[in-house]
């Protein structure tokens, strides 16, 4: 079983500036930002009041209103996301033992925005010491528990196998698919519906974070706020999104007819057990997962088309990360096109790594590397090819893509054409 190779056969977005994998390839191949400032709460009270944020009714994206009474925001991406996952895969779940399709679903901070609002409730606006809880929803346990994430999808599609939550911060979405491709690769499961999905746009979200100064206090042009390897940039912009995907092992795939968006052949996670928000200059950690991605997939650096970068828009992060790929694919790291799409959807926590593994697999399906959008002033000490402003055409048949976590995770993962190798 371990000769299994897992491919992507369906694939489904939901991310600020549009919903559906179409409209969100559109907003990156034309380099245009969907960060504004917050109209879910008033923000004046914060130090950050900008995120990028989703127009969402759940009501017209199929959801019941038992289901949206029953389900956080985030819960309810997730599902949205696996639904139109499902439908583009094209496959019948149904033809399938249901004790061998299985769910992974990450996340960074659950249903936030659901107990957020919550103790509102039962707190009367924070007035009261002791709650009331006859006033929360008959759900709020489902809000407490992330694993609730998992077996929404589960009930979804009919999953009988394995059905997990992956957090891990903002690797989460990475691992949760690196780990639905262990599942596969080991035998466990023939076929994994896997993504994440965040909501984290509220008040105790952004009062966190203000308080380390991790987000970007620019107001003044909301669109143009997050700025990855900028030298002006100044934190990250809060965001909120899934992402959702059909994987297969790549011979049923192809006996089925499945248009196969990309093979996973790489994966790996580290930790730099160093500190909780601190990361180490020379990104030896980070370093350390690309090398074994990349051993995994049996690659050599100089067979990188495209780095996706985790590209936050601190200045701790996009330096780390500069060395990070210096230190993992020499003298290529300074030949290869490397951008964030951060700048253009924000950084939605636990569901942007799987963000962004969408965004890599649609590089590779167009041949368009997406820009990285506000890069006007590079910062010296990040001297490689940010793609700035503006898509770039070429051909990209292997991606990296990489995601950096609070607690120090790091993680990397190699996408690449299937027929690349018969190995």
């Amino acid at each position: 079983m371990s000769g299994r190779r897992v491919v992507i056969t369906g694939i489904e977005v939901l991310a600020p500036g549009g919903i559906g994998r179409d409209r969100f390839w559109e907003l990156l191949s034309q380099g245009r930002t969907a960060t504004r400032e917050i109209t879910f709460f008033d923000a004046t009270p914060f130090r950050s009041r900008v995120a990028a944020e989703i127009d969402f009714d759940p009501e017209a994206h199929g959801l019941t209103p038992q289901e949206i009474r029953r389900m956080d925001r985030a819960a309810q991406f997730a599902v949205v996301a696996a639904r139109g996952a499902v439908a583009d895969s094209g496959i019948d779940v149904e033809a399938y033992d249901p004790y061998r399709v299985g769910v992974t679903i990450g996340s960074a901070v659950g249903a936030t925005m659901g107990l957020d609002e919550e103790y509102k409730v039962v707190s009367d606006s924070g007035r009261l010491h002791l709650v009331d809880h006859a006033y929360a929803v008959p759900h709020l346990y489902n809000y407490l528990v992330p694993s609730s994430f998992a077996a929404e999808v589960a009930w979804e599609v009919g999953a009988q196998g394995p059905a997990t939550v992956v957090s891990t911060g903002c690797t989460s979405g990475i691992d949760s698919v690196g780990h639905a491709v262990e599942l596969i690769r080991e035998g466990t499961a023939d076929v994994m519906v896997a993504g994440s999905s965040d909501a984290p746009i509220s008040p105790i979200t952004m009062a966190c974070f203000d308080a380390i100064k991790a987000t970007t206090p620019r107001h003044d042009e909301p669109g143009r706020a997050s700025r990855p390897f900028d030298g002006t940039r100044n934190g990250f912009v809060l965001g909120e999104g899934a992402a959702v995907f059909v994987l297969e092992e790549r011979e049923s795939a192809r006996k089925r007819g499945a248009h196969v968006y990309a093979e996973i052949a790489g994966y790996a996670t580290r930790s730099n057990a160093y500190h909780m928000t601190g990361l180490r200059p020379d990104g030896a950690e980070m370093a350390e997962a690309i090398g074994t991605a990349l051993a995994e997939a049996r690659m050599n650096p100089d067979e990188i088309d495209y780095v996706n970068a985790h590209g936050s828009g601190t200045k701790q992060n996009d330096r780390h990360e500069t060395a990070a790929f210096k230190r993992s694919l020499g003298d290529h790291a300074y030949r290869t096109p490397v951008s964030s799409i951060k700048s253009m959807v924000g950084h939605s926590l636990g569901a942007i790594g799987s963000i962004e593994i969408a965004a890599s697999a649609l590089a590779m399906e167009h041949h368009v590397v997406p820009p990285t959008a506000n890069l006007h002033t590079p910062d010296p000490e990040c001297d490689l090819d940010y793609v700035p402003l503006l898509a770039r055409e070429q051909l990209v048949d292997t991606v990296l893509t990489v995601g950096s976590g609070f607690g120090g995770f790091q993680s990397a993962m190699v996408l690449a054409r299937p027929e690349r190798s018969a190995a």
